[in-house]
């Protein structure tokens, strides 16, 4: 449903996101329906970590979450471009620093 309210009586929808074991970030992994947030962890982790996958378990309504438009690209990103000292190539990361 686009561009129309859900029905009364459907469940929000609940974006889903895992930290894995071996991860440092958490990953999109799906979507669910659920009444609230106690609830959507729950289904989460019965549905997204049934194999013991993850460490940590983010669950965020559907409508809360603000993207850019892909569209607009050029707004928020090209501006960086011009400035290349931003760019980790100038920096050497000691051997002890491996997970970047």
């Amino acid at each position: 449903m686009s561009n129309q309210q859900a029905p009364k009586n459907e469940w929000p929808l609940w974006e889903v996101f895992v930290r894995s074991k071996a991860g440092l970030d958490h990953k999109h992994c799906g979507s669910l329906h659920a009444p609230d947030a106690k609830l959507a962890l729950q289904m989460a982790r019965e549905v997204y970590t049934r194999r013991q996958e993850g460490v940590s378990i983010w669950v965020v309504l559907s409508s809360q979450i603000v993207a850019s438009d892909p569209g607009e690209k050029g707004m928020y990103f090209d501006p960086m471009e011009d400035k290349v000292y931003r760019h980790p190539t100038f920096y050497e990361l000691p051997d002890s620093v491996n997970h970047m």
